[in-house]
């Protein structure tokens, strides 16, 4: 029978221990603040925020609340990013993405301090990641991971199929798995023999951005699924880039949309500010 991953139950336990940890650290003096940064309403990025403050509220954490209006310039929220990392009692910078276009996000994400890049998204978090050394993990990739240990899954020794190459999921969740010793394979929409090679995956992670794409005739018998995706579904409800109910009697284990990675980027944002004050950016050596 296919086990579904709960990444609710998962996210709730990561959010338990980083509570007790926060406690522990207050008694010992040490607070914990992020700063979040939201430039213009866009309803999908405020509900987001909002999600995040939620958990910050829940774990100890204090949330530094910064939404600034759709007009606002690239050098106004550089001087905001350059103030916040002089700022001593904040830990953790992070800026809700998208940005407006007249916006260069690369720029504005590059000038967050490496030590309160808490989302991971930093060029030397990612440059520490691709050689392992000590960085925040991006959040999204992280929580994969944890969902995939936690589930008891065996990785190493595995071979892995991520269908997806972006910078925030599919490169750095390939280099996640490699760490674990699996044997990796990065698919892309110019992939040719995608169901070939998706069928080969033990452990397949889908983050390609597109509502229901993966059908069963992708999937190996008894392999794991991770969806990575999230859609608004035109009647109604969610869904994600794997179609769910005529895959999930294939699998050895599937995550569902709601419910399953999502729930997981939260929780690890929320171990990335704790790991922000503990002084290291990274809690073990996996």
């Amino acid at each position: 029978m296919t086990r579904i991953i709960d990444g609710k139950a998962i996210a709730a336990q990561i959010k338990d221990e980083v509570r007790q940890k926060v406690e522990a650290l207050g008694r010992e003096g040490k607070e914990i603040a992020l700063a979040v940064i939201q430039v213009g309403s866009d309803p999908a990025s405020s509900v987001y925020v909002n999600n995040k403050k939620k958990a910050c509220a829940y774990v100890g954490i204090r949330s530094l609340a910064y939404e600034l209006p759709e007009e606002t310039t690239e050098e106004e929220l550089l001087a905001l990013i350059d103030k916040l990392n002089k700022m001593e009692e904040c830990n953790g910078i992070l800026v809700q993405l998208p940005l407006p276009s007249h916006i260069n996000a690369d720029q504005v994400i590059d000038a967050i301090s490496p030590d309160k890049d808490v989302d991971g998204f930093h060029q030397s978090s990612v440059g520490a990641l691709c050689i392992g050394r000590p960085g925040f993990l991006p959040c999204t990739p992280a929580g994969i991971l944890e969902l995939l240990v936690r589930s008891g899954v065996e990785i190493a020794g595995k071979e892995c199929v991520v269908v997806g190459r972006s910078n925030i999921v599919g490169k750095p969740v390939a280099l996640l798995l490699l760490r674990e010793n699996a044997t990796v394979t990065i698919a892309h929409s110019r992939t040719k023999n995608l169901k070939e090679l998706c069928r080969r995956a033990d452990i397949l992670v889908v983050a390609v951005g597109k509502p229901k794409m993966i059908t069963k005739e992708y999937i190996r018998e008894g392999a794991i699924v991770i969806d990575v995706g999230i859609h608004r579904k035109e009647e109604g409800g969610l869904c994600g880039d794997v179609d769910f109910e005529d895959v999930k009697e294939k699998c050895g284990a599937i995550t569902p949309v709601p419910g399953g990675v999502g729930p997981m980027t939260i929780a690890m944002l929320m171990k990335n500010c704790m790991l922000a004050v503990c002084g290291g950016r990274r809690d073990d050596g996996r």
